[in-house]
């Protein structure tokens, strides 16, 4: 199968007798193995007289150029597994930190249990674990911290537009362009480790899309936009694992403040109204966020802090 995604990788017309031949199989048996990648997630055009084609151009992540570019972690990259996070979850902490990227994920899942989408290929799917020696006092403002390194990479790829919505999105044009997820181990006082899930729209299409029920743009789509080249996944990826292990290093002990300011020019919901989710909802104005990644709501004069746990935000 990884053969005959290379193939057409290069997003061309190849013709099924090709294509066979190339395999060593029977026109019939192509037929079969394109509606395996279409079960991957992979927008397969076919048209008779021309044969197949990848709807655009696929890059394979290079699982070396990664490893170059991060070489105090272990980096693995598989063609597809359930979960990022669910395999770092239960892999020997001994080999932290270490980061796995999958081209596709059969059960990706997003904050609150929600499915993440993930065809071949389009996106960037991964996870990074990481042990600190002990808890860090500002833990909760970690997905904040990962918002800004995620930012960071995704601005080098020449996309300056981009937001951050509390506690743990990525938007660009109003639309979400990413998501983080963040589950840990431990007890206070005591050592503790972190597995942060991310993902990232890079060039997904509309019929890889199909079935999400929210706004959502790609980072090419925005970049397109913008009239600026498209971004290569590698050079994303690579510089994505090295703006979080610069940020994690140092985070047991300077937390989130050096980063807080960063977040705050970045922050898509500062002074609009919004709508957080509970028993009762509640209803206000976004005034930032404090020290430890709480959203700080003004209602009726008065201002809460609303931590993130299982709530969600809405703009009014």
């Amino acid at each position: 199968m990884n053969d005959l995604i290379d193939t057409l990788a290069d997003g061309a017309w190849h013709s099924g007798e090709d294509l066979a031949n190339a395999e060593g199989v029977t026109r019939a048996a192509v037929a079969k193995r394109i509606e395996k990648l279409r079960d991957l997630g992979l927008d397969v055009e076919a048209r008779q007289g021309l044969g197949y084609r990848l709807a655009q151009p696929l890059e394979r992540l290079r699982e070396a150029e990664l490893a170059a570019a991060a070489p105090s972690a272990r980096v693995r990259v598989v063609g597809s597994t359930d979960s990022t996070n669910q395999q770092l979850l239960v892999a020997d902490a001994a080999d932290d930190p270490q980061i796995l990227f999958a081209e596709f994920q059969t059960a990706g899942r997003g904050r609150r249990g929600r499915a993440w989408r993930s065809p071949f290929g389009a996106n960037l799917y991964l996870s990074l674990a990481w042990s600190f020696s002990s808890w860090p006092p500002q833990l909760t403002a970690l997905p904040l911290a990962v918002g800004v390194a995620c930012a960071r990479a995704v601005q080098a790829q020449g996309l300056s537009e981009v937001q951050l919505k509390w506690p743990n999105d990525l938007y660009a044009a109003g639309r979400k362009l990413g998501g983080i997820l963040i589950e840990h181990r431990g007890e206070a006082g005591g050592a503790c480790r972190v597995v942060i899930g991310i993902g990232l729209n890079v060039a997904m299409s509309g019929a890889q899309a199909e079935g999400i029920d929210q706004p959502w743009i790609s980072l090419n789509e925005a970049l397109a936009a913008a009239q600026r080249p498209p971004a290569s996944r590698n050079a994303l990826a690579a510089r994505l694992i090295r703006e979080l292990l610069a940020m994690l290093q140092p985070f047991e002990t300077r937390g989130f403040g050096a980063d807080r300011a960063v977040w705050a020019q970045l922050d898509l919901t500062r002074d609009r109204a919004v709508t957080l989710s509970g028993e009762p909802p509640v209803s206000g104005i976004a005034r930032g966020v404090d020290e430890s990644g709480a959203l700080i709501v003004e209602v009726d004069g008065q201002r809460r802090l609303v931590h993130s746990g299982d709530v969600s935000l809405r703009l009014a």
